[in-house]
């Protein structure tokens, strides 16, 4: 049913590959639409490797072949009755016009828009796209290169003329990811006064790094983590700290 409110335009970004953007993206839409029962959609403009889109068909060979997925995908149809969310493939500059498209089209309007884009904003179409977003949700590693980079990045984008054509209540949100427990603690502490010098906001939830973050599906697991038709198994949630990092995410998105 069709209602006046509009769908959330949500974005993980960064400018430093390898950090996770579009695992967190599956992630977190795949709870929220599976799980928590909202409904969601994916804009995949990641040209040109479109992880998301190829993702989708993996999981759905991964569910013929696998008995473990089979009877989890199973159940889940019997419990919720509820379609796989879309991942609607194209290029950047396009993304907005393709999601209005969408929810013009859809009888249910979507709660949350996802757009997965390329790393570089140099790519046509990202800034943007970026610059229409509600939330920006920027993960970073304790990596200097990777915090320079993405510290850099967000302080000009938050300072870009107000002039350019943007959502001027956008929030824009920080976190640590891929957090490896021995790790010195001191590391942190010292990247975060640099933060808050800068006044950018940081989440409060660090994820914790798990081999599955970076482990392609292949079908033969007796687990589910990274997939687009399945949500995530809380233990690994838990394990991983994604639980409360997903509990943050719906605080800061009022959703």
């Amino acid at each position: 049913m069709k209602t006046n409110k509009k769908p959330l335009k949500i974005s993980f970004s960064t400018q430093k590959g390898g950090v996770g953007k579009s695992t967190l993206t599956t992630l977190v839409a795949s709870v929220l639409h599976y799980r928590l029962g909202y409904n969601v959609v994916v804009i995949d403009c990641d040209f040109p490797q479109h992880s998301l889109t190829n993702m989708r068909e993996r999981d759905k060979n991964n569910i013929m072949k696998n008995e473990y997925h089979k009877k989890a995908a199973m159940k889940q149809f019997q419990t919720i009755n509820k379609k796989a969310y879309p991942i609607i493939k194209i290029k950047a500059e396009h993304a907005l016009e393709k999601a209005a498209e969408y929810e013009e089209k859809s009888v249910v309007v979507p709660d949350v828009i996802f757009f997965d884009l390329p790393g570089t904003a140099n790519t046509t179409g990202v800034l943007t796209t970026l610059k229409m977003m509600d939330y920006i949700f920027s993960p970073i590693t304790a990596d200097r290169q990777v915090v320079e980079s993405s510290l850099g990045f967000s302080k000009a984008f938050l300072d870009l003329p107000k002039t350019i054509e943007g959502n001027k209540d956008q929030e824009l949100w920080l976190f640590w990811n891929q957090v490896d427990g021995r790790e010195k603690t001191e590391l942190y502490e010292a990247y975060q006064k640099v933060i808050t010098e800068l006044k950018l906001p940081l989440m409060e939830t660090r994820i914790m790094d798990s081999k599955r973050f970076r482990k392609e599906t292949d079908g033969t697991e007796n687990y589910i983590f990274r997939s687009s038709l399945l949500p995530a198994e809380i233990p690994l949630l838990k394990a991983t700290r994604m639980d409360q990092f997903i509990e943050e995410f719906l605080k800061i998105t009022h959703l």
